[in-house]
Formats: C-alpha cells, structure tokens, sequence
C-alpha cells in the first residue's frame, strides 16, 4: 500500500476525496490518500495545488513524485527544495474548457456580438462581419491547450498561425518561433490569443514595443498567465486605439483589486480565472494513472522540464 498525501488547500478534499479514491481503485493502486500530513518519511506520492501545506518538499525522501493539480507550475518548479519529479496537470476535461473559453471569445470579436449585447438606443445598423477566412489569428503558445484551441479554430475556419519560443514543425499548422517570428505573426493577426506560461522568457512579451506590431484595433484575448502582458503599456494601447479591445481572464493580482483600472476600461472584458478549471472527476483519472505508471516503472506522463520551468 502506498501513502498519498492530498497536499493542497483544505477545501478543495471535499470535491477531490471520492474521485480520488474511486480513480485509485480503478487503477489497481491500493493507497493510504489523506489531507493530514503524515510522517513526510513515509509519503509516497504528493498530490499539490498552491495554497497546500507543502512549501518544503526536502523531508519527502521517499517520495516519487509530486503531483500537480495545476496545468500552471510556476508556483513550484522553482522551489529549491524540491528534488522529486514533478508532473502538471494535462487533463482532456481543462483542455475542453479551454478550447470551448477561447472560440467563445474569438468568435464574439469576430462576430462583433459587443455591439448588439452593449446596444442602448434602437439602432439598425446591419454591419456584416467578414468570414473566418478572413479573420487572422494568432495564437502565442503551442503547448497542449494552444494547440487544441488552435486547431478548433483552424476547423471553424479561421487562418491561424501558431508561435513558439523555439521551431516546432507541425504539419497542420503553419508556425513561428523567435523575436522575429513574433514580430510576423503579430503583425498579420487580427486576433491575438495567449497561451504560454509564465516563465523568465515571457514575461511581459506583449509591451508597448510588442503591441506596437499588431493592426490597429486587434484584439487581445488572454488566457494564459497575468504576467504575459505588461498592463500599463496594454492600458496605453488600448486608450491609442492601437488595440481594439482585451479579453483577460488572468492577471498578475488575483483576485482582480477592485479599483484596478481593467474593471473599469471600457475596452477590456474581465474574467475571473474560468478559461479552464481542473475538474475533479478527470483529474483524478490523470492522477492515479501516473501514480500507477510510477509504481509498474513506467514512465511519467507530463513531466516539467526544470529548466523550461513547465
């Protein structure tokens, strides 16, 4: 039997507890799971989300993985103390969220829907917007959700182009990488969604100099990390005109502080961290798999690379 330690906030036990255990059961793995910490020697397996207990991974000399409910790990991959492998969260149930979050929101700027929905008077003004062929986008992070959310659009219609930090060759998707690169593909999309992590190499990858490359009046849609965009040059771009509106649904304060100056933008739309939330029942699934994979000397599946920091 092995012992899971369930090292995340205190209320997240009550909708993780029973899939948990049914996933483990349906994996064949007989476990000890528990939100109480035991002796950290004898800790198996480490179940994390931020805000858990568990900022000292070095008494876990047992343990073989730490295993994260988050697709996000900036909070821990650079915590010194951790040694054990650690693997994010890739779970078919998040992505799907993600992929239905995004096409929402491309296709209400695509269509113009906030003219309709915003209407005060009793105007007809039938503006017929251009088809998805006609429509660039760009979507900034190949990783599995970028990926997804590209091809969704692709099947819709829309000309997509995918960037990376580094070359990825991929048959269905035309893409660029680099300084350069970005540089491209913002400057042809009319569209922008952000899909990348937060790491040294993106923060604040679209600032004033970067914003500065697209059309007047794109449009920002990010769902990645806060941290991606530099909010006062977005502030700036968005009042030039320069971009058209932003859709946020992440931030570098979260919650959102009330007089922080998004709310109250008229061209930026607040969400409040829904893009894409681990669901419980799937990620349990994904959980117990690895745990199983661990214990038959399989390998891991989703394993962060410590130095690309996801």
């Amino acid at each position: 039997m092995v012992t899971i330690w369930f090292a995340a906030p205190a209320a997240l036990w009550a909708a993780y507890e029973a899939p948990l255990r049914t996933a483990l059961a349906e994996a064949g793995v007989a476990a000890a799971l528990s939100p109480d910490c035991p002796d950290p020697g004898a800790v198996d397996f480490l179940i994390y989300a931020p805000g858990g207990a568990a900022p000292d991974f070095s008494a876990f000399t047992r343990a073989r993985a730490v295993l994260s409910l988050w697709a996000g790990v900036e909070r821990i991959v650079a915590n010194p103390t951790l040694t054990q492998p650690l693997c994010r969260m890739v779970d078919p149930a998040l992505t799907q969220g993600m992929v239905e979050w995004v096409t929402g929101q491309v296709l209400r700027h695509h269509l113009g829907l906030d003219a309709h929905i915003r209407r005060t008077e009793p105007v007809w003004a039938p503006v017929v917007p251009p088809l998805a062929a006609e429509r660039p986008v760009a979507m900034l992070g190949l990783g599995d959700l970028g990926l997804a959310c590209a091809r969704a659009l692709t099947a819709l219609g829309f000309p997509v182009t995918g960037w990376a930090r580094r070359p990825r060759a991929l048959a269905d998707l035309p893409t660029d990488h680099g300084e350069d690169g970005l540089r491209r593909v913002l400057g042809g999309a009319q569209i922008v969604v952000t899909l990348l992590p937060r790491t040294p190499d993106t923060e604040d990858l679209l600032n004033a100099r970067t914003l500065g490359w697209l059309p007047r009046g794109a449009v920002v849609i990010n769902s990645g990390r806060g941290h991606l965009i530099d909010e006062a040059a977005l502030i700036a771009a968005l009042d030039a005109g320069q971009v058209g509106h932003a859709t946020l649904d992440v931030f570098r304060t979260e919650p959102l502080p009330p007089d922080h100056p998004f709310w109250h933008h008229p061209r930026v739309t607040v969400t409040p961290h829904i893009a894409a939330e681990t669901r419980p029942a799937s990620a349990a699934r994904v959980v117990a798999e690895n745990i199983r994979r661990s214990l038959a000397g399989e390998p891991l599946l989703h394993l962060v690379d410590r130095q690309r920091g996801y």
